[in-house]
């Protein structure tokens, strides 16, 4: 093969030939009939995940009731204390003064002893 030219079209033409079946085997034109069967793994996983979004659902139900319950007893609190905070201090009653702290002294002695032989 010294023609040029015809060089040039065999690889035009092997160019060609290689993209058109790389994009037959990207379309997978032999893959419906095993999408047309649902595998059951998968069904088995559609109804585990309906079940947690339900789940889920009461739960976020729960949750936002016993967070409009805690608002409601935080309010409350709230204002008891800034009720308290608004009233005087009362007068406290002379307190008794409290005992005195005694030291205690240890013997001279030495607190280990040690025998030599």
């Amino acid at each position: 093969m010294t023609d040029h030219v015809a060089r040039l079209y065999a690889t035009a033409l092997a160019i060609v030939v290689f993209f058109l079946s790389w994009a037959g085997v990207a379309a997978h034109p032999w893959g419906h009939e095993t999408e047309a069967k649902a595998d059951p793994r998968i069904a088995q996983l559609d109804r585990r995940a309906e079940k947690l979004r339900q789940r889920q659902a009461r739960v976020q139900r729960r949750l936002d009731r016993r967070f409009a319950a805690y608002r409601v007893a935080l309010a409350r609190r709230q204002k008891e204390i800034a009720a308290l905070q608004a009233s005087p201090a009362p007068v406290a009653a002379p307190s008794v003064s409290a005992p005195s702290v005694s030291v205690a002294t240890t013997p001279a002695a030495p607190v280990t002893q040690t025998r030599s032989s």
